[in-house]
């Protein structure tokens, strides 16, 4: 039976508070494990607005409804509202999946500065934002991080060797079809990745005639062959939102064509780390989400 690993990716402070207990209990229902990723730092969605003059970035917004899901207050902290601080205001939230068996890692700090920022940051930079959640996330679990998934798929040759230096067992940060050992720029690295290997749901919906009503059974199409392991990136503040019963019917879907629901972890576990082939990470599109994400290049 393939696996099929669950990330899922918190990025806000209603996110972590709404989204995330509300798939803690449709996860149990289902029991699928899964991995979630934490935005231990200030929420500053709202200076995301400096991304509208980003090719296909208003379209984005205007097809998968960001108002709906993320609600006005989430837009406007760190612009006309404070940021709240996620990990001090939510421990608790956090401590709580932890202890319903799942597994925790690290998404960011601060999500806004990290996916717009971290490209063409300094080292310096890189590690203070990349220190500050390793910091959080021991004070909030009392234990070191063990994995990390970039948040909008952004990372450097910094951040990538931080993962080995900090003790990260593996990673999911960027796109690809399967795990890998990546080569930077002709170094190979220490932390095994995961891609994340199926589009998400708000690069589906809108485009291509894709609904709401029907963005699950075109997912459960590219899943059908149920031939390969996958890893499939959820957000809470959609899955746990809004989009909870596209997320019902995917997991029942998953199990249905013979798919195991794991966390990225148990994927891991199942691979032998030194056999797995080295690929160059590189820079490159994906349909329905705007700007150069990270991806699985060529073999080396």
């Amino acid at each position: 039976m393939p696996y099929l690993a669950l990330k899922i990716d918190v990025d806000t402070f209603r996110g972590t508070r709404e989204g995330v207990p509300a798939l803690v209990e449709l996860l149990r229902r289902h029991q699928a494990g899964a991995t979630f990723l934490f935005s231990l730092g200030p929420d500053h969605t709202g200076r995301a607005v400096k991304r509208a003059l980003r090719p296909g970035f208003a379209k984005k917004v205007q097809r998968t409804s960001v108002v709906s899901h993320y609600g006005i207050k989430t837009l406007l902290y760190g612009t006309l509202l404070p940021g709240p601080d996620i990990g001090r205001k939510s421990a608790d939230v956090m401590r709580a999946v932890r202890d319903a068996g799942f597994e925790v890692g690290i998404h960011c700090w601060d999500h806004v500065k990290w996916q717009d920022g971290v490209g063409k940051a300094s080292e310096a930079w890189t590690r203070a934002e990349f220190g500050k959640a390793v910091q959080r996330f021991a004070e909030v679990f009392g234990t070191p991080p063990r994995t990390h998934g970039a948040a909008g798929w952004q990372m450097n040759g910094t951040a990538l060797a931080l993962e080995g230096e900090t003790g990260m067992d593996y990673a999911s940060d960027g796109r690809g079809s399967h795990p890998f050992r990546p080569v930077w720029q002709g170094r190979e690295l220490a932390v095994p990745q995961l891609p994340t290997t199926l589009p998400t749901l708000d690069e589906l919906i809108g485009a291509d005639g894709i609904t709401e009503a029907t963005v699950a059974d075109h997912l459960l199409g590219l899943t059908q062959a149920a031939d390969r392991d996958q890893v499939y990136t959820l957000h809470a503040e959609l899955e746990g939102g809004k989009l909870a019963p596209v997320f019902d019917r995917l997991l029942a879907g998953w199990k249905a064509q013979g798919y195991q629901l794991v966390a990225t972890r148990t994927l891991f576990e199942s691979l032998d780390p030194a056999a797995l082939p080295r690929h160059e990470i590189g820079w490159g599109e994906i349909p329905g989400r705007s700007g150069q994400l990270m991806v699985q290049g060529a073999t080396c």
